[in-house]
């Protein structure tokens, strides 16, 4: 790998991990900002998702802005609406403004990682071999994901011995940092001519997700009222009129007839049944370990090591398994590890004793250091060099959408299944109820690869085809 290509594996790596890292950045620091602004336990699950959720919404949007700017100026709106909001957020005043000032900063964190991530994958696919793709992608997107599983760590060490605030401005420098390596690394300029947005997409794919997150978030707190079922079936309406104009459209905002291929459907199916169950884990576990074992941040932040350093080690075997013989083996092993090691996780939580936890955390952390590098790899090398924004804009949605609506279910359970106080967001009957969803979805995932995964490495060229009167070089829908 010569120079300019490292340099451009840095910077996308940087900003990914940037992005990464915020979504479970604030799980530990959730107990002292909810304290310090009067956040009820509604607002602490939108502190989390309404970034996960923008990013989800947006993201494609993002790739289409990609090609309308250009991918080096995208990237860099991106980068810098990424940290004025996140001064925004540390900067949030205490008192009822408080909570509207963090979930409106956070959604705009979400907007800008949205216009970052379609260009950030592409371009690192576009800068390697086929031969030294699996290696590449496992340190852009397997030091990427150590970040959201550092994410406790790094918010426990600020909270503790700086501030709450401080997990916010953490991203100022490394903005900075990004802008900086981007203006160097030779990212593409061009734009992509015959791009257009219709409006009316847009809203219907923000207002779909949202309305729906909103819907099942309340389920879990006050039950399926008729007013609840009333926005549920509108959400789900909105979306569902939202999938079928992008069928129809010739220049779809996301391109869904990439799922006319078998196993790019798979990838992106595994992609969001592990993002569903990895965030919830994530922030429940966050606030097991402060409200039930009674960890300061700093200590909380430590105690996910046992997740952290399997899955550091994993991230890199998982990446050269997947050049040796593709995405299936260690996909699938991943899978097995994560729904197991759940399971044994969350059998130890009753007994409020943290060391018969690690041996679960350790397997997960197995599991997704195997699985998440060698899916978004087979995804992105399965379409031809013009289609990879595309791609990456469709799996990055999938992803972000399987983020959120984990937050959402697994809040819901927990919260509902409290036996002893309903409405907490801290019992263990409630939170190991939530593991259970999170197990679940481990499994279901292993199902859905099994059926759907590649049992061969993608041609060099891609084997996924856009239909035929499709601009190929038109956005990541």
């Amino acid at each position: 790998m010569d120079a300019k290509r490292w340099l451009v594996l840095v910077a996308m790596t940087g900003s990914l991990s940037m992005i990464m890292l915020d979504q479970t950045v604030v799980s530990v620091a959730l107990p002292t900002m909810g304290r310090e602004l009067s956040l009820s336990p509604g607002a602490q699950q939108w502190v989390v998702n309404a970034y996960v959720l923008a990013l989800a919404a947006l993201v494609a949007l993002g790739g289409k802005a990609a090609d309308l700017l250009g991918p080096r100026r995208a990237f860099r709106s991106g980068v810098t609406l990424f940290f004025l909001a996140s001064v925004g957020c540390g900067l949030a005043p205490a008192g009822p403004a408080g909570e509207a000032t963090i979930i409106a900063c956070r959604t705009l964190q979400g907007a800008g990682a949205a216009l970052m991530v379609p260009v950030s994958a592409a371009i690192v696919i576009a800068a390697f071999g086929p031969s030294e793709r699996g290696r590449a992608m496992a340190i852009y997107a397997g030091i990427s994901q150590v970040f959201v599983a550092l994410g406790p760590l790094i918010g426990g060490l600020l909270t503790e011995y700086v501030s709450w605030r401080a997990v916010f401005f953490l991203n100022v420098p490394v903005g900075i940092a990004t802008l900086v390596l981007v203006a160097i690394a030779p990212v593409p300029a061009e734009r992509v001519p015959g791009t257009t947005v219709r409006p009316l997409d847009v809203v219907l794919v923000v207002a779909g997700l949202a309305v729906t997150t909103f819907a099942i978030q309340a389920a879990g707190a006050v039950g399926l009222s008729a007013g609840v079922l009333v926005l549920l079936v509108a959400g789900v309406a909105a979306t569902a009129w939202f999938v079928v104009r992008q069928v129809r459209a010739s220049d779809p905002l996301i391109h869904v007839r990439l799922f006319g291929d078998r196993a790019f459907t798979g990838d992106s199916a595994v992609m969001a049944f592990v993002q569903f169950g990895l965030l919830g884990i994530v922030l429940y576990s966050s606030i097991y370990l402060q409200e039930l074992l009674a960890f300061g941040p700093m200590q909380a932040g430590l105690a996910v090591l046992p997740l952290i350093l399997p899955l550091t080690v994993a991230a890199q075997v998982g990446g050269r398994w997947y050049d040796r013989s593709g995405v299936r083996g260690p996909v699938l092993t991943g899978l097995v590890l994560c729904a197991v090691g759940t399971v044994v996780w969350l059998l130890a939580l009753p007994g409020l004793d943290y060391a018969l936890q690690t041996p679960g955390m350790a397997l997960v952390g197995l599991g997704l250091g195997l699985t998440l590098s060698p899916t978004n790899t087979d995804a992105l090398s399965r379409v031809g060099a013009t289609e990879r924004t595309q791609a990456s804009g469709v799996v990055q949605t999938v992803r972000q959408l399987g983020g959120t609506l984990g937050i959402a279910v697994i809040g819901a359970v927990v919260i509902a299944a409290d036996d002893d106080l309903p409405g907490r967001t801290a019992a263990p009957s409630g939170i190991a109820a939530g593991f259970w969803v999170a197990a679940g979805a481990f499994a279901l995932a292993a199902v859905v690869g099994g059926l759907l995964l590649a049992r061969r490495s993608p041609r060099p060229t891609g084997t996924v085809k856009l239909p035929a009167g499709t601009n190929p070089s038109v956005g990541p829908g």
